[in-house]
């Protein structure tokens, strides 16, 4: 197909590479032009100067920019995705955005013909890197279909969740399930340390049990080590939670954990911790 990417960041790099590597023609926008320039030198393709004329031949635009304001600018802006896509096709943003920006969208876009997925992602830059990402997915069932065998490039599971705007809900609740998560075991492994314990016996024992989760499987060591060079920043988990703790104050939903995990991360960010990995929620406990 004819597909065009917008937004070579960590994530869309790797993504639209392997859009070209499955043989789609593909089309790149970077708002850094060199980010762009280099993609095609690495992978081929072309590079376009706006996102109105890297659209306009697309069969399905891809979107993974970095908050709302960011996806208002590349999709409705001047020159934006909007202005140049043709009748029938499909725009899908992987932004992880709010609600409210999907349903926006979605509405703009049907006035022009124009399909619209809100399609998120889970597994950070790694699962970029390596083809594995978790795709949730909120819009119409037949404009998901047609995108789907497209979006399986890159990832490992794809669910059209619901209507328009419920990827990104779906998304605020993993959010909220892994600030949790690496709440509980940063204490636990601070526990375990304070209390003389081999950890890697420890961790060895628990992971087989009902303790066991991906952040114990993948981050222990890095966490005792206090290693936190890498991964999903907390500045981007700290605009995940916000999208959350907004989104639960318009539904009257108490979210008194995420709350208190989001003042954690601040404390971690007043550490010098802003682009450590989320797991560093450690580093504020070992602190003292």
């Amino acid at each position: 197909m004819r597909v065009t990417f917008v937004g070579l960041g960590v994530m869309g790099y790797p993504m639209a590479g392997y859009l070209i590597n499955a043989g789609h023609e593909v089309v790149v926008f970077n708002r850094t032009a060199s980010k762009a320039d280099a993609w095609v030198d690495q992978h081929g393709g072309a590079r376009e100067d706006t996102p109105s004329s890297a659209a306009s031949e697309a069969e399905i635009v891809f979107c993974c920019v970095g908050n709302d304001d960011d996806v208002r600018a590349v999709i409705l802006g001047d020159g934006g995705v909007l202005h140049g896509i043709s009748d029938g096709s499909v725009i899908v943003d992987h932004t992880t955005a709010s609600a409210t920006v999907a349903r926006e969208v979605y509405a703009a876009a049907a006035a022009k013909n124009v399909g619209f997925l809100d399609a998120p992602l889970s597994g950070g830059q790694a699962g970029a890197e390596n083809g594995q990402l978790t795709i949730m997915v909120g819009g119409d069932e037949e404009v998901y279909q047609r995108a789907l065998p497209v979006m399986d490039c890159y990832a490992k599971a794809c669910t059209l969740i619901g209507p328009v705007g419920s990827g990104q809900l779906a998304k605020m609740v993993n959010q909220i399930c892994i600030a949790g998560i690496v709440q509980g075991l940063s204490e636990g492994l601070h526990f375990a340390k304070r209390a003389g314990l081999d950890t890697a016996k420890v961790i060895g024992a628990i992971s087989k049990g009902a303790a066991q989760s991906w952040q114990m499987e993948n981050r222990w060591e890095t966490m005792v080590r206090n290693e936190f060079d890498f991964g999903f920043a907390v500045e981007w988990m700290r605009k995940d939670l916000k999208i959350a703790l907004e989104e639960a104050q318009r539904n009257r939903v108490q979210l008194d954990m995420t709350k208190l995990v989001d003042g954690y991360y601040a404390e971690v960010q007043e550490l010098g911790g802003n682009r450590w990995d989320t797991s560093s929620l450690i580093a504020r406990l070992e602190k003292s």
